[in-house]
């Protein structure tokens, strides 16, 4: 299938180019993981903390757990957004990414091998332009790494319990071309809209895909999950720079 190609897109970026991405670590003292990701536009804090003790359904186990929060501050977009705190309860796509994010980290983590304790992973958006949930499980993943390997550095574990890396990435179809990495603009006028969650041997996490206007065909798939890996591969690089040596695992081969 031949696709007409986009016109223009924000910097003049092509079809299968992501955003200007950075992962700045440590970026709150006070976390045992903490980092700033930023996306284009998108600024998203991940905070890791590790607590002593685990949900009741896991007590007496021998499991660890991983849970995620994720919250908009509100003028992360052009309007002021009403805090859900004050509205007494968490929306339903707030509830959504939160699960999402707390089921990709289990995904490669050994949770056996973590004891009876809980990582929280808290996500708040500070600025949102596209891609806040993609933005907040790859700053996510790097967070979590760096609270394990505090754990391992005191000698609690004997080594980072996770087994690949992790990232996310959107593509959409806008103007009947596929896109890599929607921003705000183009996800509001995209006629297909997905988020892609794989690890570093290509293995999917999560795809979460909806033809927004009208379906998609198999050909447009293929090509929006190829644009993925090209996106997946591009943020694990980043993610390996942010952590430094720290997290070097990977199946396919060790690094």
């Amino acid at each position: 299938m031949i696709y007409r190609r986009l016109i223009m897109r924000v910097n003049d970026r092509k079809e299968d180019e992501i955003r200007p991405l950075t992962i700045e670590p440590n970026f709150i003292t006070h976390p045992e993981g903490s980092v700033l990701i930023s996306l284009g536009d998108t600024k998203v804090i991940c905070n890791a903390t590790v607590e002593e003790k685990v949900p009741h359904f896991l007590k007496g186990e021998q499991s660890g757990w991983i849970t995620a929060e994720y919250a908009m501050l509100p003028r992360a977009t052009q309007s002021r957004n009403i805090r859900e705190a004050a509205r007494g309860r968490i929306g339903g796509r707030t509830y959504e990414i939160q699960r999402l994010i707390g089921r990709a980290m289990r995904s490669v983590t050994q949770l056996d091998r973590l004891g009876e304790r809980t990582i929280w992973l808290d996500c708040d958006v500070i600025q949102a332009d596209g891609g806040t949930r993609t933005a907040a499980i790859t700053g996510s993943f790097v967070a979590l790494i760096y609270a394990l390997n505090g754990l391992v550095q005191e000698g609690t574990l004997t080594e980072i319990p996770v087994t690949s890396y992790l990232s996310a990435i959107s593509v959409g179809i806008v103007d009947d071309v596929p896109i890599l990495d929607l921003d705000s603009s183009e996800d509001f006028r995209a006629d297909t809209d997905m988020n892609v969650a794989k690890n570093d041997m290509g293995e999917f996490i999560e795809i979460q895909a909806t033809g927004e206007n009208h379906p998609f065909s198999n050909a447009q798939l293929e090509r929006l999950l190829a644009l993925a890996d090209t996106g997946i591969a591009q943020v694990i690089q980043k993610q390996e720079a942010a952590l430094d040596g720290i997290f070097r695992k990977a199946i396919n081969g060790g690094r």
